[in-house]
């Protein structure tokens, strides 16, 4: 691409890139990620990308103390590299590939980070750990990283227009499958990478693409996102050095479409159709994680505790529970019994059983032998789990549940919403409750007085001129690895904390 239509592009955010004839689809997409810079961030682009890699954080600190990331850190080989990047909530140091591993891994070890309706997966873990990363090796402002972010989630949930739902149905994990794509993008865009090198990475991506959802409720899932920092961030590095890839290995018989979805089952003209208007990140369907578990269950979640609250429900007084989410949700989430806090964290009827009979979901929920609870295991042996009849699985919204709950009194009490991504768009999360969730998670590893200065810096984070000021917060030393405990503070601006709110 020439140095003029680059130009004229970046001063024409509309302008459509890719249209020559013969090039191919990921040259077209590196055009588009090349073209982007910072005067394309709108205020609304900047807000929500700063609360999303501020919750990214939050829950990266309440994964690292988990067994998948402590397991990972002990494999020999594995963070043994040297390097500056930080493994957050530690005081190791080492090479910015190895720190996306490890920090990508802890980012979705508790399933609690934002997500994606339309990716049907997790738009910010793939890139969070690897900008961080990456900035601590290369430098980068607040700005750099934040705008780095932007083109990153572009470019995952394009790709997810184009594949989806064949893709997340035929079971690919798309925060792996396709974040990887997102990763190579926002590294190259932080990197400063020419066009043929961005394409490149994002060919050799195409190469490095992997997640099966038949792992979900394992170690592995957050395995994949470990993996695919790494490979995304591996993919920029080899592409700077020289690596070459084959430039259509997205539309090649034996290319990404074909091989992960197959003929007829993608639509490439949804990569670029009004193209950052608006930025994906500014979308309703980007929702934040209220409650420590898979984004399919929340809807449930919240017509149970919509429930138990307005009707006043006592738990010894149900009869029977009818749990119907839209068909999508219910697939991997249809966990009658589970055995495990991992396959808790997939248990629609878990989730719910919890949610009517204590009227909250907290990260203690999911760990130990909280599953096990007994008045938990009777409320389950009520429970049924069934895909709603009304809710087709090619329908415009696909995040909706119905929760009923019959009464040993023989009053049958409903609760239904067709659509709740999360909480953002038109539902964010106050000020408070981020801090609520963030205190929470970040107390998982950090020293007390380490969570508040940390939380203010990153309300501000497009602000900073080095990530520095924000990792040297995420830093403890071993000498301090005591649990700490829960913070109480208001942010700034704040009256007091509101009443926690379960409707959309």
């Amino acid at each position: 691409m020439s140095d003029a239509s680059l130009a004229t592009a970046k001063a024409n955010p509309a302008t459509t890139l890719g249209d020559s004839p013969g090039i191919t689809l990921l040259q077209a997409l590196a055009q588009h990620v090349l073209a982007f810079d910072k005067r394309q961030l709108t205020k609304g682009a900047i807000a929500q990308a700063r609360t999303c890699i501020l919750d990214a954080i939050g829950v990266t600190l309440a994964g690292y103390p988990e067994p998948c990331t402590q397991i990972l850190l002990k494999t020999p080989g594995v963070a043994t590299a040297p390097g500056p990047s930080l493994v957050f909530g530690s005081a190791r140091r080492t090479s910015a590939l190895d720190a996306a591993l490890i920090n990508g891994t802890a980012s979705h070890a508790l399933d609690f980070d934002d997500f994606s309706g339309i990716m049907g997966g997790h738009h910010s873990v793939p890139l969070v750990s690897t900008l961080l990363a990456l900035a601590e090796e290369r430098g980068g402002t607040g700005l750099d990283i934040v705008a780095a972010y932007v083109i990153g989630v572009e470019v995952e949930i394009r790709l997810a227009r184009a594949v989806n739902f064949h893709h997340y149905d035929k079971g690919w994990h798309p925060t792996a499958t396709l974040g990887v794509f997102g990763a190579a993008a926002a590294a190259c865009h932080l990197m400063k990478l020419d066009h043929s090198k961005t394409t490149m990475a994002l060919c050799i991506a195409a190469s490095l693409a992997s997640g099966l959802k038949a792992n979900f409720g394992t170690m592995t899932k957050p395995l994949h996102i470990g993996q695919c920092c790494r490979n995304g961030l591996l993919a920029a590095l080899l592409a700077e050095g020289g690596f070459d890839a084959a430039t259509d290995a997205f539309e090649h018989a034996q290319g990404f479409l074909n091989v992960f979805n197959g003929p007829g089952t993608f639509d490439t003209a949804k990569l670029f159709e009004n193209w950052g208007q608006p930025w994906e990140i500014e979308a309703k369907s980007i929702g934040l994680k209220q409650f420590p578990c898979c984004g399919s269950t929340h809807p449930a979640i919240n017509m149970a505790l919509n429930l138990r609250r307005e009707e006043k429900i006592d738990a010894a007084d149900i009869a029977r529970i009818e749990v119907m989410p839209h068909g999508r949700r219910l697939r991997h989430t249809n966990t009658p019994h589970p055995q495990t806090s991992l396959e808790a964290k997939f248990s629609v009827q878990y989730v719910v059983a919890r949610a009517l009979r204590y009227g909250v979901l907290r990260l203690k929920d999911f760990e130990g032998d909280a599953h096990f609870d007994p008045e938990i295991v009777r409320l389950l042996n009520l429970t049924t789990a069934s895909p709603h009849p009304d809710m087709a699985d090619d329908a415009e919204e696909q995040w909706g549940a119905e929760v009923i709950v019959a009464l040993k009194d023989g009053r049958r009490l409903a609760r239904r919403i067709d659509n709740l991504v999360g909480r953002g768009g038109d539902n964010p999360m106050s000020s408070s409750e981020l801090w609520d969730k963030f205190s929470d998670c970040a107390a998982r590893s950090l020293p007390r007085e380490q969570i508040a200065p940390l939380f203010e810096r990153l309300e501000t984070f497009e602000k900073i001129t080095e990530v520095a000021q924000v990792t040297r917060l995420l830093e403890v030393s071993e000498l301090h690895k005591a649990p700490a405990k829960k913070v109480v503070f208001a942010p700034r601006g704040a009256q007091e904390a509101p009443e926690t709110t379960w409707v959309p």
